[in-house]
């Protein structure tokens, strides 16, 4: 039987939501289990979390240097730094989709990246490294989702939608589909708010919120 430890970077609720993920995604001849959770601050060292050790980032790679690491922190910005210094260590990357995934063979899935149970993702997307994908979303066809790009619960993204590097996109967010020649593009490190119902490409950095979504206006 093939088996593969996992180390969660991050012991937040969404780290222990992906815990659970872990373990949803054993199947037969193919065992998974978390090794640890990895947090920086050395107060919460040596704790247990759902029956999980909670260690530092050295410590991990000293006891489990076969384990692969996920990123378990909502913030792209956060998790860019941590899974960057994780890599640099030496961990690889491990990639986790939920069985109760559902999508189409047409799907480009970047290593490190998280697609939680509920999703349905259609055909001919692109989905770059560590990309984050919660709760019940939705992904349409023709959509490129880049490095870090993050989707809290319930968001749905429809047809030819671009998402920059670090774009994080809040629960229950809608974005309406762009066109074959013109797609919808959301820039690096957007965000978008909780709700929000995006209409039109949003600039780099901003933070859009409402129906329809617009620009929060920065003093």
């Amino acid at each position: 039987m093939k088996r593969t430890k996992v180390a969660i970077y991050g012991a937040g609720g969404f780290g222990r939501e992906v815990a659970w993920l872990v373990e949803s995604c054993t199947a037969p001849g193919h065992h998974y289990e978390v090794s640890c959770f990895i947090v920086d601050d050395p107060a919460n060292h040596g704790q247990v979390l759902n029956d999980v050790e909670i260690v530092g980032l050295d410590m991990a790679r000293h006891r489990y240097p076969d384990a692969v690491v996920v990123g378990a922190i909502g913030s792209p910005h956060a998790r860019e730094k941590l899974m960057t210094k994780a890599e640099a260590l030496g961990f690889r990357p491990a990639t986790l989709v939920h069985p109760r995934v559902e999508h189409s063979r047409w799907l480009d899935i970047g290593e490190g990246t998280v697609i939680c149970t509920g999703c349905i993702l259609t055909t001919n997307i692109q989905l770059g490294r560590h990309v984050q994908i919660n709760l019940d979303c939705t992904v349409g066809h023709d959509v490129v989702m880049s490095d870090y790009a993050t989707l809290a619960p319930g968001v749905h993204v429809s047809g030819r939608v671009h998402l920059g590097r670090r774009v994080y996109v809040g629960t229950g967010a809608v974005l309406i589909n762009g066109q074959p020649d013109h797609p919808l593009i959301v820039g690096d490190d957007a965000v978008i708010g909780a709700g929000a119902c995006v209409v039109k490409s949003v600039p780099a950095a901003a933070t859009v919120v409402g129906v329809p979504a617009k620009e929060v206006v920065r003093h």
